[in-house]
């Protein structure tokens, strides 16, 4: 059955103005059941501002520490290649003016020295430069072993003099045999030089000359037993054999040392008179004793 409340189906729909005033009602909404909503203002608050976040102000910075960025990069690369156009002019100049910048490169575990036989030293010289470089480490293993002898016969009761000359020898030699003569005769052989021969000679036939006074060790100082010798190896074997042994293993070294000095000598010297060095070597000699006279 149906509700008495229910409209009839058939009536004709009032037709309701959308303009018309709001106070006023039709019949037919006040008399249904539901009533109408109370009018409200149609408002669309221009005048309030909408706060949107954007994130101009963060990409804006962000752009400016590029830009920063990129310009401190600028500056190192720019700083880069002007020392790089620095080295290179200096090396250039260096050049021209025939001095080469050596590289420390020996010994490779903690490099000291500049040395490179293979790529600085003419092919047909090497042979001979790596037997004087073999004289030179043979220098430093006479002194070192020379140390221990003495320090052998210090223990049993020699004396702390002979000790002290014995380091002495090995601080003095060891540098003062490759800057006197190694390194000249490997300047010499690299550059052709005269006076670079001559300085090898004269400071090889110093080391030669010591090399054949300490294996005979003649009893100059304190009796000579501060170098290992074969006088003093004679003289402490009667008394303590070890010390003697250790003498006579000095004398070994010493007279092997001398030997192959004079062997370098002599081939370095059929080098020097075979390319007119000589002759060069005098010339020089002659200017250079003409500009101190005057």
């Amino acid at each position: 059955m149906a509700n008495r409340y229910d409209p009839n189906p058939f009536a004709e729909e009032e037709e309701v103005n959308p303009f018309a005033n709001p106070g006023s009602v039709p019949a037919a909404a006040s008399n249904s059941r539901l009533s109408p909503l109370p009018p409200e203002p149609v408002g669309f608050d221009y005048g309030r501002t909408v706060d949107i976040p954007l994130d101009n102000d963060r990409s804006s910075s962000t752009t400016q520490n590029l830009k920063k960025k990129e310009k401190e990069l600028q500056a190192k690369e720019a700083d880069l290649r002007r020392r790089e156009q620095e080295v290179k002019r200096k090396e250039d100049a260096a050049a021209r003016a025939g001095i080469s910048i050596e590289v420390k490169n020996w010994p490779p575990f903690f490099p000291l020295i500049h040395h490179d036989i293979a790529n600085e030293i003419p092919v047909h010289l090497q042979r001979l430069q790596y037997v004087t470089f073999a004289t030179y480490l043979g220098l430093v293993l006479c002194l070192f072993w020379n140390i221990i002898a003495i320090t052998t016969a210090w223990i049993k009761g020699e004396g702390v003099t002979i000790w002290l000359l014995a380091l002495i020898y090995f601080i003095a030699g060891v540098p003062g045999g490759y800057v006197l003569w190694y390194r000249p005769l490997y300047r010499a052989f690299r550059t052709d030089s005269a006076l670079s021969f001559g300085w090898f000679f004269m400071f090889y036939m110093l080391h030669i000359a010591f090399c054949v006074f300490a294996a005979v060790a003649p009893p100059v100082v304190f009796k000579g037993k501060s170098l290992a010798g074969i006088l003093p190896a004679v003289d402490v074997i009667s008394g303590n054999t070890l010390v003697g042994i250790f003498y006579f293993i000095g004398f070994g070294f010493f007279c092997l040392e001398s030997v192959v000095s004079i062997w370098v000598i002599q081939q370095v010297y059929m080098y020097f008179r075979g390319s007119g060095k000589q002759d060069e070597l005098r010339r020089e000699a002659a200017r250079g004793a003409l500009r101190a006279a005057v």
